[in-house]
């Protein structure tokens, strides 16, 4: 269908130095745990983004240097000519369909360790490396020799990724991470020479760094320079600052690339941020500049993205975890279906891909990384195989997506679900606070299988053993989910403790079907370490209650550091009122109190409670996959019989929409026994 005429100016060409982008779709530099370990899933994960239609797209930050790498994050790295054809490959898939291929080059500085190099650290201005893990290192202040190699580096850097094919270099000084953001900021410099103190002076360096790289390139490439828009702190980088700077030298480098703070502001999930949380910070830089500007905001709606480039914020739309969520978001803009976009929830289980130093995944789009892997389209399915029904009983988010990917394949699908609704635990838990967002991974699965014909969705369809039996299903799916336990087992406690029945003791369960306290003091126990403990932490202080927090880590909410949340979790939790008791764990709960032991020393001590609520782990609901095992299936006819998602191991939402997506993948296959179900690179010996 002809493109609406509300978004013409979404798909006007922008000009970026020599260079064109034929849309205003960029894709900004986003980390995927894949780097220098997986170059040729990173680069089939970018060419899925280029058929998707995106106008500009970046690698990752890319290391220029063996003095500054940031072990074990595992980037991809340009300290050689060996390393040219990864990365021209990467180019090449980014161009196939028209976009642009850019390249971010870093150079870490006082944030990298250098656990593999074994060099020592340069930086600004010296001082312990500023990194997540508080590495035991120092770096050296670098000298005026120092610098000057460091301009050679960057240099060298420019040639090669001309030689790798790309149009764009982009300069990482963002997040605090990049040595350019270290120049400027008076946080981070506190030089006496000509490269400190005004900011003028501050500034020399990234002058220096693009005059050089402009002319080493003979001008033939466009490049973008990535800033913070505010660092905070006295002598952050501030704002004010950064405005400063870019009225200085509007028309240094060909592109301004605006993001939030630190990385944890840029990237802050849905529960936190809404989409385009950085407007205020960005607003009227572009009457600073008459270089085009982009920035970023979570930007899943089209008229949002339209409204960024007419009131004269932005011209180029940038997206990370929006591009990751659906690659093919600006071809379906262009063509008018919304309904088909996997819009992103900001759960930022991607990033946690790279912090966990793994492959990345995402919850909406279970075939990120796993396009070259495993052969696997965010929008295509193999064709249908050789059987022809399948039965998948529960339609939580596993269900939902085996659902949607069979029916797309051919398969005729009978989709049974005990309850009234479909999306299990996301149903529930998009009603906690800050987690609405989370319902679109419901909402997109439900809209896409509504129109199929060939999948039947069945309500309040609780199967027995019997009943699934005598269906005539050639193959069935148990997708039952999980329940939460209602003792403390899980990683501190592998067995249950002493618990007087007088004690209410209750569960997220309870609490997502509108049971548990509406005031009194509330004892949470929280072994899970995700995001849950704190979330119902919020809705009891809500409903009035004093709320106690027990964890046996040394924080709250650990896990949430590889999604960027733990600071802002933490700090919501004691502004809330909210009583944090870490490094304790529950040895028995009484009829009136809880007793607490320290984990380290094993004191005791009693915490008066009227109620518990515990959020340890979560029990597979698989007794009737197990029931069905037990019995004669196949001379039912049954051709194959799985349990998935929660009700096979319980885990994240991604995790779920994961285990459909593969066993639909897989329905039909040919058994490769114990074959490696993915491909992977090996390092050639040398």
């Amino acid at each position: 269908m002809p493109r609406d005429p509300r978004y013409d100016i979404l798909f006007e060409p922008v000009r970026i130095g020599p260079k064109v982008a034929k849309n205003r779709f960029f894709q900004v530099p986003h980390c995927n745990g894949g780097g220098y370990r997986d170059p040729s899933a990173v680069a089939e994960m970018r060419r899925v983004k280029a058929e998707g239609g995106w106008g500009v797209i970046f690698t990752e930050q890319v290391e220029i240097h063996h003095t500054s790498e940031i072990t074990p994050f595992i980037e991809l790295h340009l300290w050689d000519d060996r390393d040219i054809p990864a990365l021209a490959r990467m180019s090449e898939a980014m161009k196939s369909h028209g976009a642009l291929a850019g390249i971010e080059l870093a150079y870490s500085g006082i944030n990298g360790p250098n656990l593999y190099s074994r060099e020592v650290p340069l930086a600004v201005s010296g001082g312990p490396i500023l990194t997540f893990t508080s590495d035991p290192v120092q770096a050296r202040t670098m000298d005026r020799e120092d610098i000057r190699d460091l301009r050679r580096w960057f240099r060298n850097a420019f040639v090669r990724s001309q030689r790798a094919g790309f149009d764009i270099v982009c300069l990482y000084g963002a997040h605090g991470f990049g040595i350019l953001q270290h120049f400027l900021s008076r946080a981070t410099n506190h030089r006496t020479d000509e490269y400190g103190g005004s900011l003028e002076n501050r500034a020399r360096f990234v002058r220096e760094v693009i005059e050089e790289g402009r002319e080493a390139t003979k001008g033939e490439m466009a490049i973008s320079l990535r800033l913070s828009l505010h660092e905070a702190g006295k002598m952050g980088f501030s704002n004010a600052e950064v405005r400063d700077f870019i009225e200085m030298h509007g028309d240094l480098p060909d592109l301004w690339d605006l993001a939030h703070g630190t990385w944890e502001q840029c990237s802050g999930t849905s529960r936190f941020k809404p989409e385009g949380a950085q407007e205020d910070l960005v607003k009227g830089i572009k009457d600073l500049t008459p270089r085009p500007v982009v920035g970023v905001g979570r930007f899943t709606s089209a008229d949002a993205m339209v409204r960024q480039v007419k009131s004269g914020i932005l011209d180029f739309i940038g997206a990370a975890r929006p591009s990751i969520a659906d690659p093919f978001l600006p071809k379906k803009i262009e063509e008018g279906r919304f309904e088909d976009i996997r819009e992103c929830i900001g759960c930022n289980i991607c990033v946690s891909g790279d912090m966990t130093q793994g492959i990345s995944r995402c919850t909406q789009n279970p075939a990120f990384m796993e396009e070259w892997r495993k052969g696997w389209h965010p929008e295509r399915a193999r064709p249908k195989g050789a059987s022809d029904s399948v039965l998948i009983v529960g339609a939580g988010p596993a269900g939902l997506e085996a659902a949607r990917v069979l029916g797309q394949r051919g398969y005729r699908v009978a989709l049974a679900e005990a309850g009234t609704s479909l999306g299990g635990r996301v149903t529930r838990e998009r009603a906690l606070p800050g987690l609405a967002a989370w319902g679109r991974v419901a909402d997109y699965r439900t809209g896409q299988i509504a129109p199929m014909p060939n999948v039947e969705v069945y309500f309040d369809s609780r199967l027995t053993a019997e009943d699934i039996l005598g269906m005539g299903f050639d193959h069935v799916a148990i997708a039952t989910g999980a329940t939460w336990r209602r003792d403390a087992v899980a990683r501190h406690h592998l067995f249950p403790i002493p618990t007087d029945p007088a004690m209410p003791v209750l569960t997220p369960d309870d609490l997502m079907a509108d049971g548990g306290p509406s005031g009194g003091c509330v004892v949470i126990y929280d072994d899970d370490h995700f995001y849950m403990g704190s979330v119902l932490a919020e809705l009891l202080i809500a409903r009035g209650c004093e709320v106690h927090v027990v964890t046996p880590a040394t924080k709250v909410a650990e896990w949430t550091e590889n999604t960027l949340e733990q600071g802002i979790i933490q700090a919501r939790l004691m502004e809330a009122g909210v009583h944090l008791h870490l490094s304790r764990a529950p040895v028995a709960i009484g009829a009136r109190a809880v007793t607490l032991a320290c984990t380290w020393t094993g004191r005791e001590a009693d915490l008066p409670a009227d109620a518990v609520l515990m959020v340890t782990s979560r029990t597979p609901d698989d007794g009737l996959y197990l029931d069905l095992k037990a019995r004669d299936w196949r001379g039912a006819g049954i051709r194959s019989l799985k349990v998935i998602g929660d009700a096979a191991a319980p885990g994240p939402i991604a995790w779920a929409t994961y285990s459909g997506r593969r066993y639909a993948e897989e329905m039909d296959a040919e058994d490769i026994g114990d074959a490696l179900p993915f491909r992977r690179e090996i390092a050639e010996l040398l």
